[in-house]
């Protein structure tokens, strides 16, 4: 079994070798907004209607389930972490906003928070482990709204208003993927915004203080930050654009060098249109990333300096296993993709030229 390094290595450089996304039976058909995985054999997903879906045989087969009495909500996030635990949010104004949790592989959930605030409009989470972790919503009259978990999601509590900078007027956050939140151990997170800004919060104490800064990615209605990823306390990337624009990729890709104190657009190729999520290819060199959105994917294994294309599908959600050997994308109808090295066959051998008679 090769590792995921050499994995990864040997589907960019093979020249008689293409990536490509070969689709799985999800046996669901209802649009996948949420994928979560976890190794080479667990991965879940998540969606509208309530529903999941989950494997434990590294895709070749899925089971889809509907989380009882959520048959109304959409699940925009899923984050799981293992074949029996998992995490979904729901999203919506309200008590839409919700988050269950299960220990028995979905035969039974545990509704673990219900937005109790006004206007709140939860759009990810993000967890430094399986007991700690961080909900943020779209402000609520000029205030963030982040809640944090310590104990497995028993109990969820508001962070201290004070603890934010103010919201700008009209700023919200996206709930594409669930993936605009980040969190990178001990104690740093992130998470994007858009509207009149594109801008990143981050806090490098587990919440206590928070500070902003701004991006370069797409502002104004549909536009902002979709999707982080952080492959170092310092190094990370913001995706995203506008997307009402899917095929438009002006301020779509951002990188920062410092923690995100500071973005900027790295020169080169970028994704060939808005891109809803973004994740990192564990254990491959690079770092190696792989980009989804409506009209297309891309891979990076140079931290986002050039991308090869993945072809014209469109995905919602894109997730790869800690040990790298597993990058599984999920959108419409129920579609549910893992990467793999397709061999392109050899060309067949000429028929030798009839030798000549000796004169």
């Amino acid at each position: 079994m090769m590792t995921g390094a050499i994995w990864l290595t040997a589907l960019l450089s093979l020249g008689s070798a293409e990536m490509k996304w070969v689709t799985q039976d999800s046996h669901t058909t209802v649009r996948l907004r949420g994928v979560s995985a976890v190794d080479g054999r667990v991965a879940w997903a998540s969606g509208d209607k309530g529903t999941f879906v989950r494997t434990t045989d590294g895709g070749q087969t899925w089971k889809a389930g509907t989380v009882p009495g959520a048959e109304a909500l959409d699940f925009r996030d899923v984050d799981a972490f293992s074949d029996t635990t998992a995490y979904l949010l729901s999203i919506g104004e309200g008590d839409k906003s919700r988050i269950y949790k299960t220990v028995d592989g979905g035969e039974h959930w545990t509704l673990q928070f219900t937005n109790p605030t006004p206007g709140a409009f939860f759009d990810g989470m993000a967890f430094w482990d399986e007991k700690h972790g961080l909900a943020f919503s779209d402000p609520v009259e000029g205030r963030f709204l982040v809640v944090a978990t310590s104990d497995g999601g028993a109990t969820w509590t508001p962070l201290p208003a004070q603890a934010f900078p103010p919201a700008l007027p009209g700023e919200a956050g996206f709930a594409a993927s669930g993936t605009s939140i980040a969190v990178r151990a001990p104690k740093q997170a992130w998470f994007g915004l858009g509207g009149a800004a594109a801008r990143v919060l981050r806090t490098s104490d587990g919440g206590k203080s928070w500070s902003v800064a701004t991006t370069p990615l797409a502002t104004g209605e549909g536009g902002g930050v979709f999707s982080l990823v952080f492959w170092s306390e310092r190094d990370g990337i913001a995706v995203g654009g506008n997307h009402k624009l899917p095929t438009d990729a002006k301020g779509n890709l951002a990188l920062t060098r410092d923690g995100g104190k500071t973005w900027s657009v790295p020169g080169g190729a970028r994704p060939a249109g808005y891109r809803s999520c973004v994740a990192q290819v564990h254990g491959a060199p690079g770092p190696t990333l792989v980009t989804v959105g409506p009209s297309g994917s891309e891979m990076s294994a140079d931290g986002a300096r050039s991308w090869q294309s993945l072809g014209s599908t469109g995905f919602h959600a894109v997730s790869a296993s800690l040990t790298g050997k597993r990058v599984w994308a999920v959108g419409d109808a129920g579609i549910i993709a893992m990467l793999q090295r397709v061999r392109a066959p050899l060309p067949t051998p000429s028929a030798p030229s009839p030798s000549r008679p000796r004169r």
